[in-house]
């Protein structure tokens, strides 16, 4: 017997068979989408042979295994490679095509100077992660290991990287300096150790001035290469966007430090094995911090080891000037000054049991209570100085335990619990991210090819001059080893005496 249908029940029908056929036709057009050519970035690995990122251009992950493989043979750099090495584990959001900066014309321009004598392993780690958060040009004054031609051919090799060598030309453009005729700084002159190298941060701060600002830089910040930026409360994680968001009428942009608060005694890596910080003053209720400070200081000199008064950034202006390591200021007025309520500068300080020496070493004072006082400005610096030139490495390590590492989780805990330390783990992880993409490792391969290029370019140059102004082949030979040692040795110059009164200004190194 037929059925009679109605209108509805045949428009149901209709609807019951286009339904499956509509969603068969959408799921081939999205596995088209997948497999064709269009242009889909959250499909992409961060392994792909053509990712790009800075220092990262010319190499795949071939290349890239290769080279870590083949630095790891090389015991004079063992252990940068054991720090810096790469992984195959994708955890880093890079995306094959994808350039790091996403806008052709990023701002605002930031840019970052600092002083350092440090090595690869502490460098491109630093380095890396601000270009993460949006620095767009790095002035490095080199000296001691980063000066070194193996080591200061891979920073040169970087995009935006500009390393600026302690030559004679600079020495004498430095001694001309105004900053000699200033009294803000008069109280630093003529005296060792850490008063010299605050007096050496000046005068690079004055100079990098002058090269951000022809490099079309909007913001200039010194930062030492044991300090990372933590642009914490801006919309994203990013230095960039922090300063975006910064009145138009403000100079200076105060970044209050949080001091690393290690949790044992044999860290190799700082960035990526501290997570413990102690809060600045700044950034907790005074109640809070005036209640706690016997328990938050352990009985060391002051609450922070070493500087408290953290670090800034300056918007690039005419009459700009430093003032001293921490602050910028201005020849013609008084800078508009805020502080940053929740963005701090994290301060990784004798995070390494072998800091203790290497800063003893770096100092020719002798270990008693007056000659410190003079040497350095700060009581922790004087103390840990005196330890490290008088006691056995036993005792150095005892004392290490009980003035630097946090060994007493009780007291970690409730100080967790009242907010004077904190977990910060950010810097960390972007820092594994970018040492597991090989982005490390990609950049020491092309400053090895760099250095490669330079040396041979060097020995033709070395041969052809010899050839023309000498026949022998044993004088060719010996002249040629001569002038290729004057070309590795000219960027750099051994220590000097600071300028004295009535004499001719020379600087150190």
């Amino acid at each position: 017997m037929a059925t009679n249908r109605t209108p509805s029940m045949n428009r149901l029908l209709l609807l019951l068979t286009l339904l499956p056929l509509g969603l068969a036709i959408f799921a081939f057009v999205l596995q088209w989408r997948g497999d064709g050519d269009l242009d889909d970035p959250t499909g992409r690995w961060p392994g792909h042979h053509s990712a790009a990122f800075p220092g990262m251009e010319n190499s795949s992950p071939s290349s890239e295994s290769a080279s870590s493989s083949s630095l790891s043979t090389r015991s004079h750099s063992s252990d940068c490679v054991e720090i810096l090495g790469s992984s195959s584990k994708p955890s880093f959001p890079h995306y094959k095509g994808w350039k790091f900066g996403f806008e052709s014309d990023p701002k605002p321009k930031i840019c970052i100077q600092t002083s350092t004598s440090a090595g690869l392993e502490q460098i491109l780690p630093w380095l890396f992660y601000h270009k993460v958060m949006g620095v767009a040009q790095f002035l490095l004054f080199v000296e001691g290991k980063a000066a070194k031609p193996h080591v200061s051919a891979i920073l040169e090799s970087i995009p935006g990287v500009k390393v600026i060598y302690r030559t004679r030309d600079l020495e004498e453009k430095q001694a001309r300096s105004r900053i000699w005729n200033e009294t803000w700084l008069a109280g630093f002159f003529y005296k060792p150790c850490n008063y010299e190298l605050f007096v050496k941060q000046s005068l690079n701060m004055e100079m990098a001035i002058v090269m951000a600002r022809e490099a079309g830089m909007e913001w200039i910040i010194h930062l030492d290469t044991d300090e990372l930026l933590h642009p914490a409360g801006a919309a994203e994680y990013s230095l960039r966007r922090l300063l975006a968001d910064t009145p138009s009428d403000v100079d200076l942009v105060v970044f209050p430090n949080y001091e690393s608060s290690i949790e044992k005694d044999d860290i190799k890596d700082p960035f990526s094995e501290v997570s413990m910080f102690k809060k600045n003053y700044d950034h907790l209720p005074k109640e809070t911090y005036f209640g706690m400070y016997k328990e938050a200081t352990r009985g060391n000199p002051n609450y922070f080891l070493t500087y408290g008064n953290g670090k800034s950034a300056a918007r690039i202006q005419d009459n700009l000037r430093p003032n001293g390591a921490h602050r910028w200021h201005n020849y013609m007025k008084t800078p508009k000054e805020i502080k940053l309520e929740e963005a701090a500068v994290l301060h990784f300080t004798y995070t390494k049991f072998s800091d203790l020496t290497s800063r003893r070493d770096r100092c020719g004072c002798k270990p008693t209570k007056d000659d410190v006082q003079r040497c350095f400005m700060l009581e922790f610096d004087r103390a840990a100085f005196i330890i490290a030139s008088t006691a056995t490495e036993e005792e150095m390590k005892n004392w290490y335990n009980e003035h630097v590492v946090w060994n007493d989780k009780q007291l970690n805990l409730k100080l967790l619990r009242k907010g004077i330390l904190t977990r910060i783990y950010a810097p960390m992880s972007i820092i594994q991210g970018l040492r597991e993409s090989g982005v490390f490792a990609s950049a020491i391969e092309a400053g090895q090819t760099r250095l490669k290029q330079r040396l041979a370019s060097a020995e033709n140059k070395t041969e052809n001059s010899i050839s023309k102004s000498i026949g022998s082949l044993s004088q060719s030979s010996t002249a040629r080893k001569i002038m290729e040692v004057n070309v590795l040795m000219d960027s750099a110059i051994p220590p000097l005496s600071p300028p004295r009164p009535g004499l001719n200004h020379t600087y150190w190194l």
